[in-house]
């Protein structure tokens, strides 16, 4: 058989195999234990649904979903305007659902015994595109003169892109003499090898591994606060407590199956999976109002203006 009808009927299989009960999640890092939880469970209820999960960064997953790609990209930020557009001219529009409240979380090696507890000031120094700053002697007067080894999320991150807007104030700002990473067990392990290491990831995966790296609390002019699911949950882990999303392409709510993982996603009974995660679940209402976007379905984004601090309700009940 000619290789060029071999693959025609190959495409012909693949096509014929992707079932409307074919559900492909992809997106943030920090996102994915939760869709991952969540696609565990569903597929428990509903086992007439492949669902499958991977990460591949909030840009990489939104760039899937406007391709379409994927039906569900995880986002650990609010999608662009850009991203929106290119989605619309793809014919896709999507709904965002926030899920879940994160905390990006500063850490250093569990060796470290002076950063205690740094300013934003401080960690902007360290981290601003130029920083001359490359000891710990440089950050405060007392600290160890032993140069510092930064560890941080891919630029294709929503992490990095709230991190580097939260403390330099433009996002993608930054220095870029530190080792990225898409993956949260490459930035663990960093830190965790070098005494004089300094990162930042979601707080989920600073639980998980916090008996190999030290979480720093932040100052941000109102005391040194650590992330914990109550400062979280009050917004005094402020500028870098932040929501979470997932945003599901419109045409993709047709299929039964997408449509009843969005549905579960919301769903108070799957509470205890985002908590499981390691996150902080929302008042109820954030849920409630999120479900009337999926029904009706309401496309587009209520968090363009979104800033840290701002009511979550009342940005997902805007429209």
């Amino acid at each position: 058989m000619r290789p060029v009808v071999l693959c025609a009927l190959l495409l012909l299989i693949v096509a014929a195999c992707a079932a409307p009960n074919d559900l492909r999640v992809d997106g943030s890092s920090t996102v994915y234990p939760i869709s991952l939880a969540m696609a565990e469970e569903f597929s428990i209820l509903n086992p007439d649904v492949n669902v499958s999960v991977a990460f591949s960064g909030t840009g990489g997953g939104l760039g899937k979903l406007c391709s379409g790609e994927v039906d569900v990209a995880g986002a650990s930020r609010v999608i662009r305007p850009e991203e929106l557009a290119a989605c619309a001219d793809s014919g896709i529009s999507v709904v965002e659902l926030p899920v879940a409240a994160d905390a990006i979380t500063v850490v250093v090696n569990p060796a470290n015994d002076w950063a205690e507890c740094m300013s934003l000031d401080e960690l902007r120094a360290i981290w601003e595109p130029g920083s001359t700053v490359t000891t710990w002697s440089d950050v405060r007067t007392g600290w160890p003169d032993e140069g510092i080894v930064l560890y941080g999320p891919g630029t294709d991150s929503g992490t990095f892109d709230y991190f580097t807007e939260a403390v330099n104030h433009e996002p993608g700002a930054t220095r870029t003499d530190f080792f990225p990473s898409e993956d949260d067990n490459v930035l663990v392990q960093g830190v965790r090898s070098d005494r004089y290491a300094l990162g930042y990831f979601g707080f989920a995966h600073y639980v998980e591994n916090r008996s190999q790296v030290r979480a720093v609390a932040v100052d941000a002019g109102s005391g040194c606060t650590l992330p914990t699911e109550a400062s979280i949950e009050d917004n005094t882990y402020s500028p870098l407590s932040r929501p979470l999303f997932v945003y599901v392409a419109v045409p993709s709510l047709e299929k039964s199956a997408v449509l009843r993982f969005a549905t579960f996603y919301l769903d108070d009974s799957s509470r205890g999976l985002v908590v499981g995660s390691g996150y902080v679940p929302y008042p109820e209402a954030v849920y409630e109002a999120a479900a009337t976007r999926v029904e009706r379905p309401v496309p587009g984004s209520a968090f363009l203006d979104f800033e840290p601090g701002d009511s979550v309700l009342e940005a997902v009940g805007r429209r």
